[in-house]
């Protein structure tokens, strides 16, 4: 396999996509669910919270769902910050949605639902960290 760890369709993921839908967006700056999305939108991506938990985080409504998520919106990546396996559910929505790309974050691991998503013409990402990526990948 080409790009067996993943690192050309990273790159691919964050030089051409613009507008992310962080699923477990999370309130606590502590929390990789928060500072991650921070970090994107520092580097002039849209982030779009996904989390029935909050109205608002990052100065951005949040929705409930992928589903919820207004069409306008356009969402090109759905990045994955819940566990392993509840993965598979919101890489189905991504789909459903016509998400162009999927990330799962360090930590959540999926063949399956990978295997769903690149069926489905989707690029993935998977046990990845996008904060990571974008400095070694793109730069600064």
């Amino acid at each position: 396999m080409a790009d067996a760890n993943g690192t050309e369709t990273a790159k691919k993921i964050l030089s051409d996509f613009k507008t992310w839908a962080v699923v477990g967006c999370s309130t606590d700056p502590s929390r990789a669910g928060n500072y991650v999305p921070a970090f994107l939108q520092s580097k002039g991506y849209k982030v779009i919270p996904v989390t029935p938990q909050a109205e608002e985080i990052l100065g951005e409504r949040c929705y409930p769902d992928l589903a919820s998520v207004p069409t306008e919106d356009g969402v090109e990546v759905v990045e994955i910050f819940r566990r392993s396996e509840q993965a598979g559910v919101h890489v189905d929505e991504a789909i459903a949605i016509g998400a162009k790309a999927v990330w799962m974050q360090l930590g959540v691991v999926d063949e399956k639902a990978v295997a769903r998503a690149r069926d489905a013409g989707l690029l993935v990402v998977m046990d990845r960290c996008p904060k990571m990526d974008h400095p070694r990948l793109i730069g600064s």
